[in-house]
Parts: C-alpha cells; structure tokens; sequence
C-alpha cells in the first residue's frame, strides 16, 4: 500500500458518536483524500446532551493536518437518517463526480480505498454497476481466485459510486414502487418470487413512511435500472456502531464487528459478467430472511395481544 495515492473524494457521514466516528476518521486520515466532503445531521431537541455530541463530533475536522479540500454540509435542525442521509449525498454529488462514502459507525481497512478507486475506475462507462461496497457477508467462503464478484444485493457499510448512477436513479420517495407492486413486477425485478414477499413488506414500509431511512430506495434504484453491485472477496468493513446508541443497528447481531481482512493487489477481475448465485443466495439467507422461530414467535404474539 506504499505506492499508492488515493486521488478520489471520500465523503464521511457523521451525526453524533465522536467515538465511532473518531476511529473511522483515523482511518481515512491514514490515506489523506484530496477533498473530504462531510455531512451532519443536527441534534434532536428533546434528546439532552446530543448538541454536545454532535459538537464534539464535529470537532474531528480540526485534526485534518494534510492537504485537503474540506467541504461540509451540516444542519442545525434534526432531519432524520432518511432526509439527512438522502438529502446529503445528493448534495455529495452536486460536488464531485464520483465518491467513496463512509459512515461514522462503518471502519475499513486501509484496502478498501485502493480498492474502490481501481473499482470507480474501471466500471465508471460500465452502466452495468450501479455500487461498488466494501462488505463481504459471505464468513469466510469462497468461490474462485477473483478479487470480487457482481452480485444483486446492494451493501452499503462503505461503500462507492458515480454521480450518474445516483441522480438518474435515486427517489427517496420510492414514487414508481406502487406501479412495480400494482402490476406484480417486484418478482421479476428481485428474481425469486418467495424473496420478493419479503422485500414488498419492506417497499412499501418505506413508501408508506414507516421506515425512516434511506438505503432501501437505493437498492430499489439500482434493482429498477437492472444494476449489479460489485462484491470484495474478502469483508473490507466491520460496522462498530451495533449498540444502544445506534439508529437502527441496535441488536445483536453475527454481521456486527466482523473482521476485515486487507485486500491483496494487483487485483484479478471476474472472466465474465455474471451474479455469484451461490454468494447471493448465502446472502439472502445470512442477512434477508426472517429465521423460522422468529417467524413463529411473531405469529404466536400476533395471537395473544
């Protein structure tokens, strides 16, 4: 990693955990971006000491001791992870073409920049590639001596992508999902007709805005535009930020703190373009379906409230 020279943006998302948030800025100050684009969502009134935090947290900017082009876009008001994560990459990529982008609570090993930017690279003309994610959910398996492979699931604990795919694509609103579920093409759009009940529960939860967030709309875009995702061989990202203080990544869980491992160059590229089917489907077992007993413990409260 001596001779390389990380010259793509890196945008860093950040709210309030200085904790968190100082381990991956360590990291990304490791690698000394050119710019570094960061966004901030406010302190919620009713919750007591949060300015404070989001104040300290912001703060870190202050140990940018290197060469760079530090550009923020911060509110004072709370908006929320759907709004503000939404609403500031959109404002990302009003700046730069492309951009590597980390969340506070999401640490990568230092491979993860060489690794997207040679990604950025090559598939920048390749409409085919929607994201290029830093997660492997795979424990370990393997499938052949390629660096990566494409895949139909859309990782977002650190992660890449082009300004073209997002603005042609990304609707926070989700406003074509009730054309897709009122004509039965969310079967053909997932490929599994017993995944795709799973994944209309959570469309139109977002539609209906009952889930405040805003990575379901990007995997609905990148699944509309018939996009794949470009998968490490190797888990690039250990999401730290499993605890109380979370937004959503609360419980217990075997993806939270996983290992990384570094990824080795020069990197070998797939033969073809093609889904690992048998990586997906661990995926989809591993991360989208709901366990048996928890189906059945659901359905038995179900019953006695």
């Amino acid at each position: 990693m001596s001779d390389f020279k990380l010259t793509t943006p890196v945008a860093f998302i950040i709210f309030n955990r200085p904790d968190t948030a100082a381990r991956v800025f360590a990291e990304i100050a490791k690698v000394k971006p050119p710019k570094l684009l960061v966004v901030g969502d406010g302190p919620r009134s009713n919750r007591a000491g949060e300015a404070d935090k989001v104040a300290v947290t912001r703060d870190l900017l202050a140990r940018v001791d290197w060469d760079c082009e530090v550009l923020t876009n911060f509110s004072e008001v709370n908006l929320g992870c759907k709004k503000r994560v939404s609403s500031g990459i959109d404002w990302i990529f009003e700046q730069v073409e492309e951009a590597i982008i980390l969340e506070d609570d999401c640490l990568p090993d230092p491979s993860f920049f060489r690794y997207c930017q040679e990604m950025l690279e090559r598939y920048r003309d390749d409409k085919r590639v929607g994201t290029i994610s830093g997660d492997n959910f795979q424990f370990g398996r393997s499938y052949g001596s390629d660096s990566y492979y494409f895949s139909k699931y859309v990782h977002v604990w650190g992660w890449a992508s082009w300004r073209d795919r997002w603005q042609d694509s990304y609707d926070v609103a989700l406003g074509n999902w009730p054309r897709v579920r009122d004509e039965g093409r969310l079967a053909d759009m997932v490929g599994d007709a017993r995944e795709a009940v799973y994944w209309k529960k959570i469309f139109e939860r977002v539609h209906q805005g009952q889930i405040d967030t805003w990575d379901y709309q990007w995997v609905f875009a990148n699944w509309l535009s018939g996009r794949a995702s470009v998968l490490p061989s190797v888990n690039l990202i250990s999401n730290i930020g499993f605890d109380q203080n979370a937004t959503h990544t609360t419980g217990e869980s075997e993806l939270a703190n996983m290992a990384v491992k570094p990824m080795q160059f020069p990197l070998v590229h797939p033969v073809g373009f093609f889904r690992n089917m048998r990586a997906d489907h661990f995926s989809e077992e591993k991360c989208f379906r709901v366990p048996l007993w928890k189906r059945v413990r659901g359905k038995l409260l179900s019953w006695v409230r």
